[in-house]
């Protein structure tokens, strides 16, 4: 079974930065080709903000973070990062990271099997 664990989350000041890790089992990358960062604030739809395609190394954003948010990974410790900079209020949100069996990392029709627990981060002003 794929097993996800997110951690890095925590309040930050608007223009700091942080950097979120997903760490996952050992059997991940033989059974899945994406990974993905989502996040989800109260009031407002579940977003996903990046995804990486193992495969070819192919990454993905979605216009809210482009420019800002890096995706990137570490095999050699079953490791997915997402740093995160100039942040803003706007950014506050429950941030999941997600691994799919498809190759379809990203969209409307992308789908997700696995999700991990989620961490927090709050950017004030």
């Amino acid at each position: 079974q794929v097993q996800l664990v997110e951690s890095g989350g925590g309040s930050v000041q608007a223009g700091g930065s942080l950097r979120l890790s997903c760490a996952a089992s050992e059997s991940t990358y033989t059974i899945i080709n994406c990974m993905g960062w989502f996040r989800q604030a109260p009031g407002k739809e579940r977003e996903q903000v990046a995804a990486i395609y193992f495969g070819g190394g192919s990454t993905y954003y979605s216009d809210s973070v482009k420019g800002r948010i890096t995706i990137s990974q570490d095999n050699a410790k079953n490791t997915v990062y997402l740093q995160m900079n100039s942040l803003k209020p706007e950014d506050t949100a429950v941030y999941y990271c997600a691994a799919s069996k498809s190759r379809l990392c990203f969209g409307k029709f992308a789908s997700y099997n696995y999700w991990g627990q989620g961490t927090q981060v709050t950017v004030s002003s």
